[in-house]
């Protein structure tokens, strides 16, 4: 066994109680949790990343807590769901403690709100339209337009079909004409 100068923290214990008094035992945090975790079942960060599909720089990234080597928040998220539900870890415990350990560091920290207005109904609109499947959503649209069409043109029809083509002529009287019915035109002779 080879010694190394390294002092290893106790996780638990009197000595890590904070001065404050206000928390009971020190908790580990996620990196630490991912990390003893994998130690634990005896896999490497290869067999993690090739399961996972996450790369090894961000694996080894989450186990030692260096998350700006991620360009979002969302990533790091996913990325410690993944790998908590791989090692069979509490995740939503795990999930409360990454929203802590994010919500302390600057680059990841929720900014306060645009506005302290509450939101409309209009902001609840683009919010449902937000969410809606266009792909699935262009394909209602267009149906229901072609329905509407075909609709309009039936009653379109139907209507023009009832109603009597002599109705809009005003009312007139018979006038014969100079000639009466008595005589006939002849043709042009040579026909």
């Amino acid at each position: 066994m080879i010694c190394t100068r390294r002092r290893v923290k106790p996780l638990y214990g009197i000595a890590n109680l904070p001065a404050n008094g206000l928390r009971m035992a020190h908790m580990p945090t996620v990196a630490e949790q991912l990390r003893t975790a994998r130690e634990a079942r005896k896999l490497t960060v290869h067999e993690i990343a090739e399961t996972t599909k996450i790369r090894t720089d961000h694996i080894r990234a989450l186990e030692s807590g260096d998350y700006d080597v991620f360009t979002a928040p969302v990533y790091i998220r996913g990325f410690v769901r993944t790998y908590s539900t791989l090692l069979k870890l509490d995740v939503p415990q795990v999930m409360a403690a990454l929203e802590g350990e994010l919500g302390q560091t600057e680059k990841f920290s929720e900014p306060p709100p645009l506005s302290s207005e509450p939101r409309g109904a209009v902001d609840f609109v683009m919010l449902q339209l937000s969410r809606v499947n266009w792909q699935k959503g262009l394909v209602v649209i267009i149906i229901a337009g072609l329905m509407l069409v075909l609709l309009i043109v039936i009653w379109a029809w139907r209507k023009h079909r009832s109603t009597d083509p002599l109705s809009d002529l005003p009312p007139a009287v018979y006038q014969s004409p100079q000639q009466s019915g008595d005589t006939l035109p002849l043709p042009a002779p040579g026909r």
